[in-house]
């Protein structure tokens, strides 16, 4: 059936525009595709400040961001990206780049807040994240003899993408990881943002591939000056008596796995979804869009891959976009 998709789609993709595309699926992705146009279009993006009660928090987005509340978040997180529900109980939003959303080739920062207490910052400058390091991949065998039992891809903890570094002044705490799921080629990047307050840990966790790096590292350094504690809530006004983490930096580190989110919306999602504004998508080789076909479709994956859709969408899109590229071919 996957082959026959392939073949059915690739052939519709590089001889007709996206609106005679849509004829040639079967009811059964016709559907499928209408369920994501549906998803976001009920979206409601928020921009500016944004409040974040159950965090006693907000994040001043300005122009750049926009944030989807809980609801939503949830809804894309499982409904578009394909992770379990019980993954994102604790989700409290989603935050993207202006201009674009869950089917693009782009990230997506889950918000979530961890009411653990002050974590005190006093191992800032004495730290051993190296030691971390080891210490974190050392837990590998016995992870993914587990992995392998339960039918998923081994994962390999393969360094630091970014060292920990603390900014003391806003009292910030920034990691990146990178990591390899199964024979993935282009690995996948975890990002973790953490800002620190009086009663717990504001996390910005932003996922992506490491072909992104550059980006992203700007995209989570420009994020975490977004993030600030209202009154009686920040950092500084921790006060003898209160709520204490019980770890230190380090120990942040440690313990924050992050949320590792898919993104599995794939190709015939993503093209249906531009196929409303009228967008005819057609790929500009035949070579190169077969390629990228067999590495969404080839095979069905046993766990949805920590990974955004990549390059090639957003290429085909660049490219029916110029005055060239028409949808009647």
């Amino acid at each position: 059936m996957i082959r026959m998709f392939l073949a059915a789609l690739a052939a519709c993709l590089l001889c007709v525009g996206v609106a005679r595309a849509a004829d040639q699926l079967t009811p059964e992705q016709k559907a499928e595709v209408e369920r994501l146009i549906k998803l976001r279009d009920s979206l409601k993006p928020i921009h500016g400040v944004v409040t974040l009660g159950t965090a006693n928090a907000r994040l001043n987005l300005g122009s750049g961001y926009y944030f989807l509340g809980a609801a939503d978040a949830k809804r894309v997180l499982t409904e578009a990206w394909g992770n379990p529900p019980s993954s994102v109980e604790d989700v409290i939003g989603l935050i993207f780049p202006e201009g674009k959303m869950f089917a693009d080739d782009s990230w997506g920062a889950v918000v979530t807040f961890a009411p653990s207490g002050y974590v005190n910052d006093k191992d800032a400058k004495t730290a051993d994240y190296d030691k971390l390091l080891r210490d974190m991949q050392s837990g590998e065998d016995d992870l993914n003899a587990q992995r392998k039992k339960d039918g998923f891809d081994p994962q390999h903890l393969v360094g630091w993408a970014q060292a920990p570094s603390y900014d003391p002044a806003r009292h910030d705490l920034i990691w990146a990881r990178e990591f390899q799921f199964g024979d993935q080629e282009d690995h996948t990047l975890n990002y973790d943002v953490r800002h620190l307050g009086r009663r717990g840990v504001l996390s910005l966790n932003m996922v992506s591939t490491m072909s992104q790096l550059p980006s992203v590292r700007t995209a989570a350094q420009q994020l975490a000056q977004t993030a600030e504690f209202e009154d009686g809530y920040r950092y500084a006004e921790f006060k003898s008596g209160d709520k204490t983490a019980g770890y230190g930096l380090a120990g942040l580190v440690a313990a924050g796995a992050g949320l590792l989110v898919a993104k599995k919306v794939g190709l015939i999602g993503v093209i249906l979804l531009f196929a409303k504004k009228g967008i005819a998508i057609i790929l500009a080789a035949a070579a190169g869009g077969w390629a990228w076909l067999r590495r969404v479709f080839g095979r069905k994956p046993r766990e949805p891959a920590p990974q955004p859709a990549t390059g090639p969408v957003a290429a085909a899109i660049a490219e029916a976009e110029t005055p060239s590229v028409a949808g009647d071919g």
